[in-house]
């Protein structure tokens, strides 16, 4: 099966056809997402707080980038992967950030990398699309300047902090990222920007008008109901459904109802006893 290239993925922003992208960091979830359709699977440095339980995305290192990117893209056939630099990988220098995002296609398998930032990261954007490596960008709420921020508050509900987004769309754009990221902005400025740059769209709190939506794997499925963001929608709640499932389980096993004689090998014919113990 053909996986999407970036160039399918613009040609659905022409044909105004909408993008799916979820978030993914393992070999079984990528493997069922890709099963379902969608048409990106992003390894999102939300991993910091989804599998490894930090309170922010700060401490994910580029290894651990590489290595859950790894294991995803054996998961897919068809979706475009995009991997997330992390925190502090490619701020530095352009030069630093083409050493990051080659790491990310050679050893992560990446198809396409994702950073975050607007005016600040256009050059390290454009060094790395030089390089022949594509970039999706990532402007409004960015979680890797979530201190800088004050916390993951919406951006851009005044005048000048829509402008302070827009630009930054447009400068990520200018520098040659093919696809954009916009988070947790209000929807009337998030329809403005779609409108103005001539790549796809993908929004995640940032209403209908994007070319597409991004959300958590786990956040959709709702593997943790005590995180509850006005952005998700949960399709499933797998929370309760796993913690009943490995209760009863447990259940069996201490009243000794499993492993029952279905679940038991037998071996064929009797067994020759040719020596005492």
């Amino acid at each position: 099966m053909k996986r999407l290239t970036v160039l399918d993925l613009q040609k659905k922003k022409a044909d105004n056809e909408k993008i799916v992208m979820v978030t993914a960091y393992d070999y079984t979830m990528a493997r069922l997402v890709d099963k379902a359709g969608v048409d990106m699977v992003l390894v999102g440095d939300s991993l910091g707080m989804v599998v490894q339980g930090h309170e922010d995305t700060l401490p994910v290192t580029v290894d651990e980038m590489a290595y859950h990117c790894r294991c995803v893209s054996r998961g897919l056939q068809r979706a475009h992967l995009v991997a997330d630099l992390p925190f502090m990988s490619y701020q530095m220098s352009a030069e630093q950030a083409l050493k990051t995002g080659a790491k990310m296609m050679q050893r992560g398998r990446a198809q396409s990398v994702k950073l975050e930032g607007g005016e600040r990261s256009a050059e390290a954007i454009r060094r790395l699309v030089e390089a022949g490596v594509p970039v999706v960008g990532h402007v409004g709420l960015t979680p890797q300047s979530v201190h800088a921020m004050g916390g993951f508050k919406v951006q851009g509900r005044t005048d000048e902090g829509a402008d302070a987004v827009m630009k930054d769309a447009l400068a990520v754009v200018d520098a040659g990222a093919f696809c954009v990221v916009v988070e947790g902005v209000p929807a009337g400025l998030a329809s403005e920007l779609s409108a103005a740059v001539s790549v796809p769209t993908i929004g995640i709190g940032a209403g209908p008008s994007m070319d597409g939506q991004v959300l958590v794997c786990n956040d959709l499925l709702g593997m943790d109901l005590s995180f509850r963001p006005k952005f998700v929608k949960r399709y499933a709640q797998l929370q309760d459904t796993i913690i009943e499932a490995v209760g009863t389980y447990a259940s069996e096993v201490r009243a000794g109802d499993f492993p029952g004689p279905e679940h038991c090998f037998t071996r064929k014919g009797p067994r020759r006893i040719t020596k005492v113990y």
